[in-house]
């Protein structure tokens, strides 16, 4: 039997979230792409998880849509997948590559090997942080063959690195390298060759050690605030913020009288 094309792994709070198609670099068919979404509602819905990790086997995070299959089906495939109906509870369906139109409430760190393109840049970039190895690399490489970013690349680029750079890698589909990618802020960190997951199941594990509520409350305030006003965002902050104040702020101030954490001390807390 073939060998499943998304796996889950576990680790305490962490879930890691396994891309496993080597033979097409990561690329996504329809069906990987439902696996992916099955993959990260069950970790939304896992009070025991509270970070998950987003990661491709063999040294590549993610080459895109599988365009073999998309020529195959001549797009039949994927064409449900285009539509933008909102279901009866106003949730989105699934985008073309999966996961790219959901909206978690906890965070998702990807961990990127190799090629993060096309659409798999996509995926990358719906993720909360990206950690890219040293040799890994960006890029609109699906700007050849005149397929569009239809999972969110040409919205949230623009917000994560600015109009102008969005554009550039955008209209040219050239690659963006790590140091490029760490340098206009489109990754968060970069390490050596071969440690991307364990860089960001080790930053999964960190975040996943704070205080639960209220680190979801700030992540979930920043991810909202983008089509409000600022006194309706204020508004929304504050409400997001104040029952974990009463929850988790004041035993966390008295931790902190008690002698914990001081000097900026994270280890102690």
């Amino acid at each position: 039997m073939p060998k499943d094309a998304v796996r889950v792994e576990k680790k305490g709070p962490v879930t890691t979230v396994i891309l496993d198609r080597p033979q097409v670099r990561n690329a996504v068919d329809p069906d990987t792409g439902r696996r992916l979404v099955d993959a990260f509602l069950a970790f939304e819905a896992d009070p025991k998880a509270t970070v998950a990790v987003f990661w491709g086997t063999d040294g590549a995070f993610c080459a895109g849509g599988d365009l073999k299959a998309l020529s195959a089906s001549k797009g039949r495939n994927w064409m449900k997948d285009l539509s933008f109906q909102e279901n009866g509870n106003g949730e989105l369906p699934p985008g073309p590559l999966g996961p790219s139109r959901l909206q978690l409430s906890k965070p998702v760190i990807a961990a990127i090997a190799g090629p993060a393109v096309a659409g798999g840049m996509e995926l990358a970039l719906w993720c909360d942080l990206r950690v890219m190895e040293k040799t890994a690399y960006f890029g609109v490489y699906c700007r050849r063959w005149g397929i569009p970013l239809i999972d969110g690349g040409t919205v949230r680029l623009p917000r994560i690195v600015g109009m102008g750079r969005a554009l550039d890698i955008i209209l040219t589909g050239r690659k963006v390298t790590a140091d490029e990618a760490l340098r206009i802020g489109m990754c968060d960190r970069v390490v050596a060759k071969g440690k991307s997951r364990q860089a960001a199941e080790t930053l999964a594990q960190e975040i996943a050690r704070f205080p639960r509520e209220c680190m979801l409350a700030d992540r979930n305030s920043a991810h909202r605030q983008w089509s409000l006003p600022v006194r309706e965002a204020l508004r929304q902050e504050f409400n997001f913020g104040q029952s974990c104040l009463r929850n988790e702020g004041v035993a966390g101030a008295g931790r902190f009288v008690g002698g914990m954490g001081r000097h900026g001390d994270y280890g102690n807390i």
